[in-house]
């Protein structure tokens, strides 16, 4: 079984323009040497093709409790080529973020704990904002949607009126339609690994679930506990 890793974070006011940097490597990222691919779409036209310049506007212009984007990020199945990779993180950014607001980054950087082995994924930022047709300008795109009149408010958010349940199924629902696509991937390619979108105790798995170790926690581990922790996800894995 391939290993499978999406998460969904909401990005607040004030965090989207920096984390648009971040996942571009540009600005005081630029030094970074494990960006693979970029690429963003649908933007309103005073963004003039700058993704940055767009998230910039909703830090300046959204709600102040409101989420100016979305980010998934999600690891693609390392049994697959660079080329292969780049190509199904296009089919991913493609099914999740549609018609909206997006930039995505493909990152590949070594693992922390393994050395030379590669840790690739793509990051996708995307605007809850839909795109109706209406010309609005910055500030006016990032304003309270008017349903009596829209072209008087704020560009529409789709993810407005949806409780937790309804929001929990969607984000269920994603999680299958990426897994179903990376599978596709790989059997395309004429691997026999899977990934399962579900989580242990749905699978009926009795290993523990992995933890994430941030980069700052594995610089500080020594060599001993590295090799404790790659022994524990081996036996894990049934390796």
């Amino acid at each position: 079984m391939a290993s499978f890793h999406y998460t969904v974070k909401s990005g607040k006011k004030g965090a989207a323009g920096q984390h648009s940097n971040y996942i571009g490597r540009k600005g005081s990222f630029e030094d970074r040497d494990d960006l693979i691919a970029t690429g963003h779409g649908n933007l309103p036209a005073w963004a003039d093709g700058n993704p940055t310049a767009f998230w910039r506007a909703g830090d300046r212009y959204e709600r102040a409790n409101g989420a100016v984007y979305r980010e998934h990020e999600i690891a693609l199945p390392a049994e697959l080529t660079r080329e292969q990779q780049v190509a199904l993180a296009g089919e991913i950014v493609n099914e999740l973020a549609a018609d909206k607001p997006h930039e995505y980054a493909i990152h590949a950087p070594r693992a922390a704990i393994q050395g030379e082995v590669e840790n690739a994924h793509v990051h996708l930022m995307v605007s809850d904002r839909v795109d109706d047709g209406v010309e609005r300008s910055p500030q006016q795109t990032f304003m309270r949607y008017n349903a009596a009149h829209p072209e008087r408010g704020g560009r529409r958010k789709d993810s407005g009126g949806k409780n937790k349940l309804e929001m929990r199924d969607a984000l269920i629902e994603k999680r299958r339609k990426v897994a179903e696509l990376q599978n596709t991937a790989l059997e395309r390619h004429g691997h026999d690994a899977r990934v399962d979108h579900r989580t242990l105790k749905e699978q009926g798995e009795k290993r523990r679930p992995e933890k994430h170790l941030g980069a700052a926690r594995v610089r500080r581990m020594t060599d001993e506990l590295k090799l404790r922790h790659q022994e524990t996800r081996q036996a894990d894995n049934g390796g």
